[in-house]
């Protein structure tokens, strides 16, 4: 089985259903036009899937080697050539601005690029997925000096980029961290700390690595409002651009034995006296980093669908060959010993679910993707607000619950493959490996879904929620007289009433009692989730019976309309038990004293 990049999906969703086409007024978009991004999607299909996803498995088996004497990684055989033709081909700067060496093109576009190099192959794609967040941090809070110095080199990808927040005491909280800066007589600092877990934190792919760090300087005030962002790059830069003398005191001193993503260098980080470059004001690196984390987070949502759509692949691949008992209703392969798997319904549920999940996922980043470039280019100020807020809301909630589905996704692959799928001959071991991580990075799910009930929704007195629920009630108003939409409206409506309920809820018992909001977060998270798949089903199935009413009778579309069912009858109903529990409250969960369990 050869992972083969989804290009008709994202051209239906990007064409069809988003039509981008309409913002070529924007300055991303002006020079998008669909017919160019179809041809950059053919290129990027062709790419990831000759290049990056041969590697795949190399890079699972070989995994990155430290070399303790003098600090530096060695990526897994074929990684670095593959790094070269990225570069080369540009796309490094598929979404970075063009003030730098970038395209300019759509984040919408450069996310569906992101997702066919994540199902290729997600180790390798992670190293110029987290340059590109470091780039952006740069970009957002750098001084224009410090613009011009690393951007450009950050666009072509010669230089890449980490994060480095997560210290052995601390994680989530980053108020306990204790990496520390000391001013010096040049503007400079020395950093001091450990780091861990820091992804392509060394490698050799590139000809620098410029690691964005969290510290606090001497006497800052304790918690999250004492803490500041250093660029601490692997080799000082001179003042020409070029590579200078190594920053001594930044170090890989050792790589995490992990169960998956074994093909990217999960790095433990000293600093000791290392130079590092103040970002943006002393004491305001969080606002910096969260830039660079939010999209992260999109990222790794994405990175739930990228691994369930090369699992499914895998799956139905075996399904369509697997010979195995017969139909329930009579052979269907009569000249054979045995019918395919795909015929039994058991199979079928997981692959349909697979596909509907993953299909409404990907929908759903791509309409949220959108809007985070109509929030940065669209000349209308509303249009900007409810952009942003969207973005802000709809975040958590794609990096948690797509994260949860992609793993469930790759476990149902498994479960297709039988035994088979549990031994290594066969691919889907690695991808569900792979894919176990996402929902623990960027925040894992339950803070994604703290985050959610206890910020995002009440921001701005829940402008945002209120403005998601307005938007469902009017295209279901505007669309009331199609007959063949109905029941993806009724099923909408539903769900929305559900998360209005569920949302109502929160708002009078979370505030009296915090634990009863974060005893229902994780269940509102998913509710919200469900209601986002919804109403990006009922846009898909708009969009392709608009086309089918045409005359076109490509199948594409007709499936399009069964999936969607599939998902209102057999997925959505689970709404309802996330609403029940989210409203059962935190006594029962928060009543056993620690020692009983």
């Amino acid at each position: 089985m050869t992972y083969q990049a989804p290009v008709r999906d994202h051209v239906f969703i990007l064409r069809d259903m988003l039509n981008i086409d309409q913002h070529g007024q924007l300055p991303a978009f002006a020079d998008a036009s669909f017919d160019t991004v179809e041809q950059i999607l053919e290129a990027a299909a062709q790419f990831t899937g000759e290049v990056l996803a041969p590697l795949n498995t190399i890079g699972d088996k070989t995994g990155c080697v430290l070399d303790p004497a003098t600090n530096t990684v060695t990526t897994p055989p074929g990684f670095k050539e593959a790094y070269k033709q990225l570069c080369e081909g540009g796309w490094t700067g598929l979404g970075s601005d063009p003030a730098y060496g970038g395209q300019g093109l759509p984040h919408v576009v450069n996310l569906a690029f992101s997702e066919m190099s994540s199902s290729a192959n997600m180790a390798f794609s992670m190293y110029p997925g987290l340059a590109h967040g470091a780039y952006s941090a740069i970009h957002e809070g750098g001084t224009d000096a410090q613009k011009e110095l690393y951007l450009p080199k950050m666009v072509t990808g010669e230089w890449t980029g980490t994060m480095n927040l997560t210290e052995p005491h601390c994680g989530t909280d980053l108020g306990l961290l204790r990496t520390k800066a000391v001013p010096q007589a040049d503007g400079s600092y020395r950093i001091t700390g450990q780091k861990i877990w820091i992804s392509a934190g060394e490698h050799d792919m590139a000809d620098n690595i410029i690691h964005l760090v969290l510290a606090r300087i001497e006497g800052a005030p304790a918690g999250v409002k004492g803490i500041s962002l250093f660029i601490v790059p692997k080799y000082l830069p001179k003042e020409d651009g070029s590579v200078g003398e190594r920053n001594e005191g930044a170090k890989c001193v050792g790589l995490e034995e992990k169960m998956g993503i074994h093909g990217n260098a999960t790095c433990v980080m000293q600093y000791d006296d290392a130079q590092g470059f103040l970002i943006g004001e002393e004491n305001a690196g969080l606002r910096i980093m969260f830039v660079m984390m939010n999209e992260a987070r999109l990222g790794v949502g994405m990175q739930g669908v990228a691994q369930g759509e090369a699992a499914y692949q895998a799956a139905v691949a075996f399904a369509r060959d697997r010979l195995q008992g017969r139909s329930l209703t009579g052979p269907k392969n009569a000249e054979g010993p045995a019918d395919p798997i795909i015929v039994h319904p058991d199979v079928r549920r997981m692959l349909l679910e697979s596909k509907a999940l993953i299909e409404g996922g990907r929908a759903f980043l791509f309409w949220t993707a959108l809007h985070g470039d109509l929030a940065h280019g669209h000349p209308d100020e509303k249009v900007r607000e409810k952009a942003a807020d969207y973005m802000g809301l709809m975040t958590p909630v794609l990096k948690g619950y797509l994260t949860d589905k992609g793993f469930k996704i790759c476990s149902d692959a498994v479960q297709v493959h039988g035994g088979s799928g549990f031994t290594e001959h066969f691919p889907v071991s690695q991808f569900m490996r792979d894919c176990r991580i996402a929902l623990i990075y960027e925040g894992t799910n339950g803070v994604q879904a703290l985050d959610l009930v206890g910020r995002k929704l009440a921001s701005k007195g829940g402008r945002a929620v209120m403005t998601f629920f307005q938007e469902i009630d009017q295209f279901i108003g505007e669309n009331d007289t199609d007959e063949g939409l109905k029941p993806f409206l009724t099923a909408l409506a539903e769900v929305k009433a559900q998360m209005q309920e569920g949302t109502m809820w929160l708002m009078q018992n979370g505030l009296q009692n915090p634990d009863n909001a974060g005893a229902a977060s994780t269940d509102y998270m998913h509710l919200f989730g469900l209601t986002g798949l919804a109403y990006m089903w009922a846009l898909q199935v708009k969009a392709a019976q608009a086309k089918i009413a045409a005359g076109s009778s490509d199948p594409f579309y007709s499936t399009k309309v069964v999936t969607a069912q599939y998902f209102i009858e057999r997925i959505l109903p689970d709404a309802g038990a996330h609403l029940t529990k989210l409203k059962t409250g935190s006594a029962t969960l928060m009543a056993l004293p620690a020692e009983a369990f």
